[in-house]
């Protein structure tokens, strides 16, 4: 008699769990989930490519003849104008030379004019005359080549620029074609950076022949650079192992603030064609993957990978795993479960997306 009260005891809890079971989930069915579908439009999206800097003309200063550094009249850093002295190399062979060419010249042409009046006179040959003009002129080709020689050791500024590093000193031996230093002329800066082929493409497609695209560079420091540049130039030939594309923009740079060798960030705004757009909120990551959570024609929720193609405040541009049909969950993705049927409601993209400051508070 005892063992029935317990059964009926075990019973009554048995029943009592599967009331319970069956409340949670009829709660869990009647929650419901809003629910949007990307929205498929045009748009622009800003991006930043790392870049480098070059200077608008950065040449090599190298010597023309050899000798010894007898004067440096410039200072490493210092500006220079067009035509400044810079470097000399201690001419005194040079001259020498140069004078010999002129007193070989001076003989050559005292030859010529005696050979000149005994032609006249019919005492020699006009061959005799052609000779003696032939080494005139040969002596005065010397006298010019030894006036070159002289002159490329004075060693001047071919523009106006900034000098850098000195790898030469005074007194230094120096040859032919050694490196003395390099200027650098940063009135304008040209700022290389790559572009993949999927992007030029747009760009190609959506930009007129004869228009400029004005772009901005971001420092090293995070500052953007006060003044913008213009894309003007791309190069013939996309990089086999990378897939990119150089671009190359012009930038002022009237307060000289940038230098050869810098880095940086452009920030380009690139066209989207038919972009499929949205919300962040929407997505969660998985070991640095981005998922979404798909709901099916059954209203069931299912995880699907995609790829970002770009992105902007509150908004992701996804490159594929998306179809524009396709209904995404747009909340409560941590109180969901793969595979798990829900009640939703649909909400427009285009609601969703004009509201995403209010969603991400």
């Amino acid at each position: 008699m005892k063992k029935f009260p317990m059964f009926l005891s075990m019973c009554a809890l048995l029943y009592n769990t599967g009331c319970s079971t069956q409340a949670e989930e009829k709660k869990e069915e009647e929650v419901s989930y809003q629910v949007t579908t990307p929205l498929q439009k045009d748009t622009t999206v800003t991006k930043d490519y790392v870049s480098q800097i070059h200077a608008f003309r950065h040449i090599e200063m190298r010597a023309q003849q050899r000798g010894y550094i007898q004067n440096i009249f410039v200072d490493e850093g210092q500006s220079v104008r067009e035509g400044q002295m810079m470097f000399q190399i201690m001419p005194q062979l040079y001259e020498a030379e140069l004078q010999k060419a002129q007193a070989e010249a001076s003989f050559a042409n005292i030859e010529y004019q005696n050979t000149k009046k005994l032609a006249d006179n019919k005492i020699v040959a006009p061959n005799e005359l052609s000779m003696a003009n032939a080494k005139l002129d040969k002596a005065k080709a010397e006298v010019s080549l030894a006036q070159t020689h002289l002159g490329f050791t004075k060693i001047k500024a071919p523009f106006s620029g900034i000098m850098d590093h000195f790898q030469v000193r005074q007194g230094s031996l120096v040859d032919e074609g050694d490196l003395l230093t390099t200027l650098s002329d940063n009135s304008k800066m040209w700022v290389y950076f790559n572009v993949p082929e999927a992007e030029y493409l747009d760009f190609k497609t959506h930009t007129q022949k004869d228009n400029r695209v004005n772009v901005n560079l971001v420092m090293a420091n995070n500052d953007v650079f006060p003044y913008p540049g213009v894309v003007e130039t791309i190069e013939a030939d996309f990089n086999n192992e990378t897939g990119n594309i150089a671009f190359r923009a012009t930038f002022p740079n009237p307060k000289g603030l940038l230098r050869h060798g810098e880095t940086g960030n452009v920030r380009m705004t690139v066209p989207l064609k038919n972009a499929l757009l949205i919300p962040q909120k929407a997505t969660f990551e998985v070991l640095e993957k981005k998922y979404v959570y798909v709901v099916d024609k059954d209203n069931v929720i299912r995880s699907r990978e995609i790829k970002i193609a770009a992105e902007m405040p509150h908004i992701f541009a996804v490159q594929s795993g998306l179809k524009k049909d396709d209904r995404i969950l747009l909340e409560g993705l941590r109180q969901v479960r793969e595979n798990q049927k829900i009640h939703c409601k649909l909400i427009q993209p285009e609601s969703v997306i004009s509201h995403l400051s209010l969603y991400a508070e």
